[in-house]
């Protein structure tokens, strides 16, 4: 099986390990998966990520999902830009997600980013997600 979108798998395990209320979910490791967790982290949506090595040798991801009274911290992830469409942005149109509650992922020439922290660098780029 291969695996075309690993970033909208790994939004899709998130949601449906929250749905489950797991705990932990563990998925396969890539520099940018991390980049991302480490926005969703900082952002305060997951408890805590990371990095090992499994029985065979293959580097994974460990995330730990957070829940305030029994309900998921996450209520919305969703990937906008996809493979076949991708979608840029400058910083002045940047999306507003819940009146600025939300947070929109953004991968910049500085990086992956919050839709904050690029508004404040006055740098645009390719919309990844939004989370909420």
């Amino acid at each position: 099986m291969s695996m075309q979108d690993s970033i909208s798998d790994m939004f899709t395990c998130i949601r449906n390990a929250q749905l489950a209320k797991k705990k932990k979910i563990s998925i396969y490791y890539t520099k940018f998966k991390c980049s991302i967790l480490n926005v969703i982290y900082s952002e305060g949506y997951i408890k805590k990520y990371n990095i090992f090595f499994d029985i065979l040798k293959k580097k994974k991801i460990n995330i730990y999902l957070k829940y305030y009274l029994n309900k998921p911290v996450i209520s919305f992830i969703k990937k906008i830009s996809r493979p076949s469409l991708r979608i840029y942005k400058s910083y002045k149109n940047l999306p507003l997600i819940r009146s600025g509650l939300g947070v929109v992922i953004i991968s910049t020439s500085k990086g992956v980013l919050s839709d904050k922290k690029a508004r404040y660098l006055n740098i645009g780029g390719e919309i990844i997600g939004y989370i909420y």
